[in-house]
């Protein structure tokens, strides 16, 4: 491929990167309170950690929460038929990848994506709390993507819930006696997350951090997720 061939193809990829944030801000900007629910793509429909994400969804929609899921099966597909059949919009954030990843039919507002970033910048900018079930590598990413913008500082802290104490608890233990106490992360990182079992303990959790403050973000908090 020659110079000129080369430069085309990224300025063809920029203009693929502006459309994708573009229709995303288009899309997203003025959905009102969001709650980000991460979990894996492979829970199947029978399994009872699908009916958890579908209750925990409902029960924030009809609390008023839009509710965003990556838009595709298992965990995804139950947070967004939660949300579908309560009172606020479900939303999903799809990514085209080769396998394992379809749109489900439960999405209110469905937004397309080809690149990761794209696709996670929304999930931050618009979320004012994250609920994870268990999941897989992707979910483990969101998650860390999620706290690690918290803890340096790059977004404002909101409420991080992490759903079934059983699933979290080895990982939870391990950064407390690796991660902590060699350093890595202070002890009070940890207090960036929140554990719970059940559906119903989640929406308390999250109305618990918005008890004196609003859910839009201040205008320092604004401004700083302008530089996400």
């Amino acid at each position: 491929m020659d110079d000129s061939s080369r430069r085309q193809k990224e300025a063809d990829r920029l203009q693929r990167y502006m459309a994708e944030f573009h229709a995303g801000f288009e899309q997203m900007d003025g959905l009102g309170p969001s709650v980000s629910i991460f979990g894996s793509a492979r829970t199947r429909r029978d399994d009872p950690r699908y009916r958890l994400a579908e209750r925990i969804a409902r029960l924030l929609s009809d609390a008023g929460f839009a509710v965003v899921s990556g838009g595709g099966p298992g965990i995804m597909e139950a947070a967004n038929r939660g949300a579908f059949d309560g009172k606020s919009d479900s939303v999903g954030l799809n990514i085209q990848l080769p396998y394992e990843q379809r749109s489900n039919a439960y999405q209110d507002i469905s937004l397309s994506f080809r690149h990761f970033f794209a696709r996670k910048v929304m999930f931050v900018r618009y979320a004012c709390a994250y609920v994870v079930l268990p999941g897989g590598f992707g979910t483990l990413d969101e998650m860390a993507e999620v706290l690690t913008l918290i803890q340096t500082g790059k977004t404002r802290r909101v409420p991080v819930v992490l759903v079934d104490r059983g699933f979290w608890s080895g990982l939870l233990e391990w950064m407390q006696q690796r991660m902590v106490k060699e350093g890595q992360i202070d002890a009070a990182d940890m207090q960036l997350m929140q554990v719970v079992d059940t559906a119903e303990e989640v929406l308390p959790a999250i109305l618990h951090h918005y008890n004196q403050r609003s859910y839009e973000p201040s205008k320092e908090e604004d401004d700083l997720m302008f530089e996400l």
